[in-house]
């Protein structure tokens, strides 16, 4: 006779570390970042494109210092333009401000 489980496992949440400051959260509560297979920068809303992926959280004082300072260039292994710089900056204000994501 098989008995059924009464209790079940607490699901395990995956684990992220903000290239800016750190901290380590629930990777859905961060914003991943993508360096795709073409060498482009960009943000992942899914967490599923393919490339290597960087992880910001969404605190404005860490945001702009790890864009500014090349802390996301460094975890992606890659160098950012000046205007890809700004476009990352301005979505992060875009997010940061209404809430969104």
């Amino acid at each position: 006779m098989s008995v059924a489980r009464t209790t079940s496992r607490p699901r395990h949440v995956p684990q992220r570390s903000c290239v800016g400051c750190g901290a380590a959260s629930a990777k859905r509560e961060l914003v991943r970042f993508v360096r795709t297979p073409d060498g482009r920068v960009e943000p992942d809303p899914t967490g599923k494109a393919r490339g290597r992926g960087a992880y910001l959280c969404r605190n404005a004082d860490c945001w702009e210092p790890a864009i500014a300072k090349g802390k996301l260039e460094r975890a992606l292994k890659t160098r950012l333009s000046g205007g890809q710089r700004a476009a990352l900056v301005a979505y992060g204000k875009e997010r940061l401000d209404s809430g969104a994501e």
